[in-house]
């Protein structure tokens, strides 16, 4: 998808929601501020000039006094201001982006979200969205009023004398050539440090999450390797980066603020020659010193303007996801919690996985799907729970397509339920409550007794209080299961999807949560994947998936009958069960 190329301003002004007014409010004050810092140079013109002419006389000066301070005062008041106001905006335009941004990431199928690297995505939507804080709160005010200030001071002067216009811009010109070289080879340098950034954080991430089996498998020295070499390239590329450009930047700072090495020489000979008064010649001085410091100021944010506008076209490949293909309002809704999928091909990166896929499954039973490794069931499950979208084909709901359900109403119709399960770093209560927020902690707690989870729960340290770790990382894989199927009957939907829902279990916590799955998804429509055979043989519908297509449906002793590849399936996994018992 080609990306979206906006001005900074654009951009800021569309994030910033309901405060872009507080922006140009922002930049009105800052001009306001400007211009009190520009205009006392002209009272300070006029005290000088009289002090020449003799005027010794201190009432005569009371007014110019009086004014400086009055603009004085007015500078650093406009300033507070407009960086009060900017700083509001930027903190909503912060907060506009982060919930576009996940809003979009919400909306956005499963296989587009796991096209961008997790440590990427966790890089933009934290650390460098916080880092443009600085520039949204300053570049917009701070960059107008300078620019703006500079352009009236260099009008000013060009009206005053036209030649002591040109000569105060001497140094500038010189400066901004010694600055333009800095940009040879800009391009390349600033891609090379957002790239070499991006891989210090993905390596980071990985070397983090997998800190488990690098030590279990001796590779901590490989591992550590690697991320010492992208944290060395991350550095390296920025030193680079100064040292191409320390020499230009030292001159181009050097000469541009120092105005006064072309005025004073230049002017005084013109002063000499009689072509410019001495008041003209002592204005031009004290204009042209407070000239070039709004410039230097504008462009100190020009490398943050360049920074923000590549984080924000991050920001808008996140936005510009495809949105899965739903209206925002039912256009039916459901009559009852059958499911069909019609001619439904699907597949991941091309590789097609779901060939013209035919299922028709009964409004409250209880389906499995069973195949080989790798044959499509979990991939049928995840279409049937809108994670994607069918490449071809459609998938009804009670006789409705559901690219005519809302999102939020087909959310509250299915529960999925996968191998991997994630919880959140709060409290076992609060993650069971997430599959119905208005519940009570009485409801909570009941739909954990019917779960067969309370007795592991209660004999936790904090019970329902206890707080989980990142991932649930302070909990087994099975415990965590466990509670992730307590939260899906929190939900209380009409369709069931359980993925290997139990894969990490023991046996007698397997049979435990079997027992009361049973009464949970009573009246319900059920789709159970799962390894262990015998844990499906009494589902209404068994499903054979083979090679991305249904090679056989019935009941179980139907299709040790008529599938040769169902009762191998089944001897195999027999043999297994047996030799647990024997080992």
């Amino acid at each position: 998808m080609e990306k979206r190329k906006r001005g900074l301003l654009a951009i800021l002004y569309d994030y910033a929601g309901k405060k872009k007014k507080y922006y140009t409010f922002s930049i009105i004050t800052s001009l306001l501020s400007v211009a009190s810092g520009i205009i006392p140079f002209y009272f300070i013109a006029s005290i000088i000039n009289r002090l020449i002419d003799g005027n010794m006389e201190f009432s005569d000066y009371a007014i110019d006094i009086i004014m400086l301070l009055v603009f004085f005062f007015l500078k650093g008041a406009f300033h507070i201001i407009s960086t009060s106001l900017s700083h509001i905006a930027a903190f909503q335009t912060i907060k506009g982006v982060r919930k576009r941004a996940t809003d979009s990431l919400a909306l956005a199928s499963l296989g587009d979200v796991k096209a961008h690297n997790s440590g990427s995505l966790k890089n933009t939507l934290c650390e460098r969205i916080d880092s443009t804080e600085t520039t949204l709160a300053h570049v917009i005010p701070e960059v107008t009023g300078s620019l703006i200030g500079f352009l009236a001071t260099v009008i000013y002067l060009m009206i005053l004398n036209w030649q002591m216009g040109l000569i105060s811009l001497i140094t500038l010109v010189i400066g901004i050539v010694a600055y333009m070289t800095m940009s040879i080879g800009y391009q390349k340098y600033y891609s090379n440090t957002i790239q070499k950034t991006k891989v210090l954080n993905d390596t980071a991430v990985e070397y983090i999450n997998g800190i488990e089996v690098i030590k279990a498998f001796g590779k901590s020295e490989v591992s550590y390797n690697k991320f010492k070499k992208a944290a060395k390239e991350g550095a390296d590329c920025f030193v680079d980066w100064q040292r191409h450009c320390n020499i230009a930047f030292t001159i181009a700072m050097t000469i541009a603020p120092y105005t006064l090495l072309a005025v004073l020489p230049l002017g005084g000979l013109l002063y000499y020659n009689g072509i410019i008064t001495l008041n003209i010649f002592v204005i031009s001085i004290l204009m042209s010193i407070g000239l070039i410091a709004p410039l230097i100021n504008a462009m100190g944010h020009f490398d943050d303007i360049a920074k923000a506008k590549t984080i924000f076209a991050e920001i808008d490949e996140i936005v510009s996801l495809k949105s899965l293909d739903r209206p925002k309002e039912s256009k039916k809704l459901p009559s009852d919690s059958s499911i069909s999928l019609k001619n439904v091909s699907f597949g991941y990166d091309n590789e097609e996985v779901l060939h013209n896929v035919n299922l028709d499954i009964k409004s409250g039973t209880q389906v499995a799907l069973v195949g080989p490794s790798g044959a499509g069931k979990s991939t049928i499950a995840k279409l049937i729970a809108s994670l994607w979208d069918p490449n071809k084909g459609d998938i009804y709901i009670g006789n409705v397509n559901i690219k005519d359900l809302s999102l939020e109403d087909y959310n509250k119709m299915v529960s999925y339920v996968s191998q991997n399960n994630y919880l959140f770093n709060i409290s076992i209560m609060e993650n069971i409550r997430i599959g119905n927020l208005n519940a009570t902690d009485e409801e909570v707690i009941d739909v954990c007794k019917k779960c067969g989870v309370h007795d592991f729960i209660m004999n936790l340290e904090n019970g329902y209080n206890t707080i989980v770790g990142d991932s649930g990382s302070h909990l087994s894989g099975g415990e965590r299961q466990r509670i992730s199927i307590a939260r899906a009957m929190m939900k209380n939907s009409k369709i069931v999807i359980l993925d290997e829902a139990t894969a990490y279990t023991d046996p007698e916590s397997e049979a435990v949560i079997q027992k009361s799955l049973s009464y949970l998804i009573k009246d319900k429509t059920v789709i159970v994947i799962a390894h262990r055979l015998s844990t499906i043989i009494n589902s209404d519908d068994i499903i054979l998936v083979n090679d991305g297509k249904i090679e056989e449906t019935g009941k179980h002793n139907e299709l040790l009958q008529k599938s040769i590849l169902y009762k191998n399936m089944w001897e195999a996994h027999i043999e297994a069960k047996d030799g647990d018992l024997n080992a």
